[in-house]
């Protein structure tokens, strides 16, 4: 296996990583050195894996900015080692990690899957096996010496997505995940079905730029019937608040109340750069199609397009993060930078 494709698997949590202790029943983290030992069915993919753990596997509850930068160092450190990388994550906040690991690790030419399970790798009816299996199969494919995924996915259930068009839609199928404004890259079914057309294509060979700087300095805050004068200035007013999303009805529609709009005008007039999505699953924000959207537009609001809330918080840290100018910032959000709005 001399020239098989090389991919490090990143254990960093969740409950794909743990397995049962069957005299206590209790959940403990799996041993990933044992991995081909477990799962030999590994064996039968013409590729080589290792695998490397946080030293303290983390509940996705916990994940914070610290902890991508962590993923996108090691992702770093090991760039030139191997041809792709499977991030194994807890879901509840997969899709935020995918999202910001898309923006920091600009001109990416190699694979980089996140995924986990529902249920842990030594359960009877486990998706571990098969969400772990496919992940490095994915993260393995290859043409004329290529990798054929040259971005951030997620896998689970056997659809494979772009990480920053996804969002948890539920706690309990194994069908987690859901990608509504943006078509799956790959299915796997008897066949492992690529749909390159929709894959990002890559019109340069420049080399992996990781981004590290995040700024948490951002909020998000949800509209809804009876939201009050006060709730609205609270938190337009937290201090060293930077950016905040807004997440409004349908198509990018608030109150048209003066209240409203005046706080919000005065604290984009105030620098606060505040971002306009949508509260619905799918679907985006058009600016100027109702009267209840003209005034934000008219406000300079963001325009979020059809981003998801967690690719826009992400997006938002980043941008941040990176000492965008003010004149710029607008602009700049509202361009597509790794395919995560249209």
């Amino acid at each position: 296996m001399a020239n098989a494709t090389k991919i490090l698997l990143v254990y960093t949590g969740g409950t794909i990583g743990m397995v049962k202790d069957y005299k206590t029943g209790a959940l403990k983290a799996f041993n990933f050195n044992n991995l081909m030992k477990s799962i030999p069915e590994l064996k039968q993919l013409d590729c080589s894996v290792d695998s490397v753990s946080f030293d303290e596997p983390i509940d996705s509850s916990n994940m914070n900015p610290t902890h991508w930068v962590k993923i996108a160092t090691i992702i770093e450190g090991n760039y030139a080692d191997f041809d792709g990388f499977v991030i194994l994550h807890g879901s509840d906040t997969m899709s935020y990690t995918a999202s910001a690991l898309s923006y920091m690790l600009e001109h990416l030419s190699k694979p980089v899957i996140l995924t986990g399970s529902q249920l842990p790798i030594g359960d009877l009816r486990t998706d571990a096996k098969e969400n772990l299996i496919t992940s490095i199969q994915v993260a393995a494919l290859r043409e004329n010496d290529k990798a054929i995924i040259q971005e951030v996915c997620l896998y689970f259930e056997y659809k494979l997505y772009r990480g920053n068009r996804t969002t948890k839609i539920n706690a309990e199928h194994f069908e987690a995940f859901a990608s509504l404004n943006y078509p799956e890259l790959a299915e796997s079914g008897v066949h492992l079905k690529v749909n390159k057309e929709y894959l990002r294509k890559k019109k340069h060979t420049k080399a992996l730029k990781v981004h590290k700087n995040l700024d948490d300095n951002v909020a998000v805050l949800k509209l809804f019937p009876g939201l009050n004068k006060n709730v609205l200035k609270s938190v337009l007013n937290i201090p060293d608040l930077k950016g905040l999303v807004l997440e409004t009805y349908g198509a990018g529609n608030a109150p048209t109340e003066k209240w409203l709009l005046n706080e919000i005008k005065k604290a984009i007039k105030n620098g606060l750069y505040i971002v306009n999505v949508t509260q619905c699953s799918g679907g985006s924000v058009l600016l100027g199609q109702y009267e209840t959207s003209e005034e934000l537009q008219s406000l300079q609001i963001i325009n979020g397009k059809d981003i998801t809330t967690e690719a826009a918080v992400t997006k938002l840290m980043y941008l941040l993060g990176t000492g965008v100018s003010p004149k710029l910032f607008k602009t700049l959000f509202e361009t597509p930078l790794r395919g995560e709005l249209q």
